[in-house]
């Protein structure tokens, strides 16, 4: 490496995404356990804005701890460039991808390069390129360990048992609520590779997208409620979370379950008097699982949608873009 500064969006101070620097800062050193990455693509995630805007959204004393100024960024797909001695599984010159230190806020992806923990990343699928494999972990291992294999042994910061996801069939029907989203589209593919029936829920811009991807029906929530049209579904993964979450659970049979990747808000009494459950977890960094969903994007029995591309001096674009709503995918910053 001939210089050992680089470029790197940070923050300095909290905000919109207008605070979002682009700075020279040296190139980290890999520690034990650790790579080197030459960032090619960063994927763009509601975390990045979390810390951008100083966690607004949870209460105080559970804010993760952090100091500025710092990096944002979880989601890479690059090339190693150096390797730590005590690390077996990559080589200089392999193509990787990962969700970094996640559920930290220390990724620091939004760069040109990264130590990353060798642990949490994968060899980048061949068949698809640097672009799409950046969209892939944080949105992709979310999908995968609330619908196919938790993988840890983590509490979810909002409950005490155990995430367990519910086994998928021919005979079980799955309602994606937010199906367009980056965690949406690979629900609705993880849960049709499964053989599940697919209900979409989703504007009706994104109609023709979610059907390519395998919905057998879809519901445009801009006109019509789908709590009023659709009952006796075994399981809804609600992508979009928050107060209106709970009016899903009036979709589900007896014994059904309801899977918010945002924890909603929800009423014990309204539960245990339907009869349904409600459970999640929090997604964790995992090469190993990474690796297992390569396979699939290598197939191209999943794939990766991009919604748009920004430079990474321009992350306040992303970020603005984030903000607008409606995405089809995901965000992706690119790296010279």
């Amino acid at each position: 490496m001939p210089t050992h500064t680089m470029r790197a969006v940070r923050l300095h101070e909290h905000g919109g995404p207008e605070v979002l620097r682009y700075d020279e800062v040296p190139i980290p050193e890999p520690g034990p356990g650790e790579v080197l990455v030459r960032v090619h693509a960063v994927g763009v995630n509601p975390p990045d804005w979390y810390l951008r805007d100083g966690m607004s959204n949870l209460p105080p004393e559970v804010r993760p701890k952090f100091s500025l100024p710092v990096i944002p960024g979880t989601d890479l797909s690059g090339v190693v460039e150096a390797v730590a001695a005590d690390v077996d599984g990559f080589s200089v010159g392999d193509e990787v991808f990962g969700l970094l230190r996640f559920p930290g806020f220390d990724g620091s992806a939004y760069a040109e390069y990264v130590a990353a923990p060798a642990s949490d990343l994968a060899l980048k699928p061949a068949g698809i390129d640097h672009v799409h494999a950046a969209g892939a972990p944080m949105s992709g291992l979310t999908a995968w360990q609330f619908l196919i294999e938790v993988g840890h042994d983590h509490p979810s910061g909002f409950q005490t048992a155990q995430h367990r996801p519910v086994p998928l069939d021919a005979n079980v029907t799955v309602l994606v609520n937010g199906a367009a989203g980056g965690v949406g589209h690979f629900a609705l593919q993880l849960a049709k590779w499964k053989g599940a029936r697919i209900i979409a829920v989703a504007s009706g811009v994104h109609e023709s997208f979610l059907r390519e991807l395998g919905a057998d029906e879809f519901i445009d929530y801009t006109k019509s409620r789908p709590e009023e049209l659709v009952h006796d579904v075994d399981l809804v993964l609600d992508a979009v979370g928050g107060p209106n979450s709970r009016r899903f659970l009036r979709t589900l049979k007896r014994g059904g379950s309801q899977f918010p990747v945002f924890f909603g808000e929800f009423d014990e009494e309204e539960t245990v008097k339907l009869g349904v459950t409600v459970t999640g977890t929090t997604v964790r960094s995992s090469g190993a699982q990474l690796a297992e969903l390569g396979r699939l994007l290598d197939a191209g029995t999943v794939r990766v949608a991009v919604d748009s591309t920004f430079a990474l001096a321009d992350a306040r674009a992303a970020h603005e873009r984030a903000a607008r709503g409606h995405i089809q995918g995901k965000i992706v910053l690119t790296v010279a």
